[in-house]
């Protein structure tokens, strides 16, 4: 079966936008605010010298998602039921996060809208049945473990692999045929993860990038 998170993305190779590439980190400063970039953090802060910067991993709205979904640790725990509310919020965040990382990390160059509208880059979250998965949530951060080391590398890769696409769309006008279909497996791994650990889906995430 497929997974419940999908993400689409249109391909944008050919006939890119020099203009905006060559400025892309900082027109994108909006969005990272709100909805952050591809870090590792889900919007946790911790005291000491390890603290998570909000603004540039999950963005202003991540926190809040982060802050509903242990809402949501709590409510399906006790009663196998997620919030609908808290659901609808964090679904709105993910859209809006998918749209913003494909803008940042070059995948598509129209701007991303602030809220809901169409978008060649898009997410679908299945709703999971009821009641919820209680073993599973309950551990969720222990059992992300595996995917957060792999994730690691896979977002380093995809840090390099966009600064190569970024000074061949200035070059070329053209993303690598190459390195795109790697950058939206990316983009869909880790939007997969984050879901998972937002509480959406109580499936395990695949280790792919398909």
């Amino acid at each position: 079966m497929a997974y419940p998170v999908s993400i689409d993305v249109s391909p944008l190779v050919t006939g890119r936008n020099r203009l905006t590439t060559l400025f892309r980190l900082i027109l994108a400063i909006p969005h990272l605010i709100l909805v952050g970039g591809v870090g590792m953090g889900i919007g946790t802060a911790s005291g000491g010298d390890n603290r998570t910067t909000v603004g540039s991993e999950t963005g202003l709205l991540g926190a809040v998602a982060a802050f509903l979904a242990v809402v949501s640790w709590f409510t399906i725990v006790i009663t196998g039921r997620q919030i609908l509310g808290i659901r609808q919020f964090t679904a709105f965040y993910l859209r809006w996060r998918v749209r913003a990382l494909s803008y940042v990390m070059l995948l598509e160059d129209d701007y991303p809208p602030f809220g809901d509208a169409p978008y060649p880059a898009a997410i679908d979250l299945v709703d999971p049945p009821e009641p919820r998965n209680r073993l599973t949530v309950a551990f969720r951060l222990f059992l992300a473990i595996p995917h957060f080391i792999v994730l690691f590398f896979i977002l380093v890769a995809w840090t390099l692999t966009s600064i190569v696409a970024w000074f061949a769309i200035l070059i070329t006008g053209s993303y690598p045929q190459a390195l795109y279909p790697f950058g939206v497996g990316a983009l869909r791994w880790r939007l997969r993860l984050e879901s998972y650990l937002l509480l959406m889906v109580d499936e395990y995430p695949p280790f792919s990038l398909a």
